[in-house]
Order: C-alpha cells, then structure tokens, then sequence
C-alpha cells in the first residue's frame, strides 16, 4: 500500500505555521486556542509529524488570521523551493 503522506509538503507546511506564527507573535499554546485543538497537535504540525484534515487546516488558518487558500499557497511555495533544493 503507497503512503498518502508526503514528507516534504509536510515540512514545508510545518515551516509556514511556524513562520506565520511567529509573524503574529503568538505562541503554541495561543495558536491552539484560537484554532480550538490542542497544544501538543500545534507542535507536532510544526514538526511535521501531523497530518491535518481539512477541517483542522481551516482552523489553523483561522487561527493564523488568514484564508486557508493564502495558507495553502504559500506551503506550496515553500514545497517548491524546499523540492528545488533537494535536486
């Protein structure tokens, strides 16, 4: 069975929280009450170790005080610079 995960774009989605995150000023803990889950989840995203559903990913956009389609285009920005530097 192929995995559906796909480390890089994970990474690079973990960077984009962290770096929006730290654009606001907030910490986990805040992210995490202003997206309504829990504290460890938000730092296992920023670790790539989470996989978010979509309604989570809405959340979290919530939560960092943008659209999810910015939040989803800036994380492929990132996963195209991420890929360019792995080649």
């Amino acid at each position: 069975m192929r995995s559906t995960q796909n480390p890089d774009l994970m990474q690079a989605f973990a960077a984009e929280v962290k770096a929006r995150r730290g654009e606001l000023g907030i910490s986990q803990e805040e992210l995490a009450h202003r997206a309504a889950v829990n504290r460890t989840f938000v730092a296992k995203v920023e670790l790539a170790q989470n996989q978010p559903s979509l309604t989570v990913l809405h959340k979290l956009s919530l939560g960092l005080e943008m659209d999810l389609p910015e939040l989803l285009r800036l994380t492929l920005l990132r996963y195209k610079r991420l890929k360019r530097t792995k080649t």
